[in-house]
């Protein structure tokens, strides 16, 4: 089987708007034939699910997720579009996977937009610095900066993080599934994450 280029993956994600596992998976069973991996991203309906990225999602839950041991906690607002599909045992399912990947994963916020100014420019300094110390050009050195960046991003962004429970998936890949099988959008609104003896953190923004 021929190697799956990320060009590729990359290409297909823009045409689909699929996420990135998904648009390998469908690449790696149609043997690199983008064409074919359209067709099987169609056929699954992830291909559709991010068009509903923008519809109104004003429904949903508040779901409460406590860890066995009851010394950590996680308080998540899930949003879908219609009170049908909140309490349909799909959405359920999601919403008590992402409380649990946060309680988990501690991520800092939800989106990029989440993350507060002051700590990006702290992180950028410090990636700028550790890069600057390997004698290469600045060019090279920013192009080092944004990679340790977007690192941090994948890290500590609730969206882009792996998800604990299926390693070949982001949060993000987890609910353009659910999107696509349940037929409308869901987000993330906020969440906030209790850990007995740390300070308790404010409820995570959309945007």
């Amino acid at each position: 089987m021929s190697t799956i280029s990320a060009s590729i993956v990359k290409e297909l994600r823009e045409m689909s708007g699929a996420g990135m596992m998904d648009c390998k998976k469908a690449l790696t069973e149609a043997s690199g034939d983008l064409e074919k991996a359209i067709d099987i991203l169609r056929k699954t309906g992830i291909a559709k699910a991010r068009k509903k990225s923008g519809r109104s999602a004003k429904e949903g839950l508040i779901l409460p997720y406590i860890h066995p041991g009851a010394k950590l906690g996680v308080l998540l607002e899930i949003n879908c579009e219609t009170d049908f599909v909140a309490n349909t045992d799909d959405f359920k399912e999601l919403s008590k996977d992402i409380a649990m990947h946060i309680a988990a994963s501690n991520p800092m916020s939800v989106n990029r937009e989440g993350i507060p100014k002051d700590v990006l420019v702290r992180e950028k300094d410090i990636y700028a610095d550790q890069a600057r110390q390997s004698g290469k050009p600045e060019d090279i050195i920013e192009k080092m900066t944004e990679g340790r960046l977007n690192k941090f991003y994948q890290e500590n962004v609730l969206m882009e993080q792996t998800f604990v429970k299926d390693p070949d998936k982001t949060v993000s890949d987890l609910i353009t599934e659910t999107v696509a099988k349940l037929g409308e959008n869901i987000l993330v609104s906020r969440f906030s994450r209790f850990q007995l003896g740390e300070k308790i953190s404010d409820f995570s923004p959309n945007d």
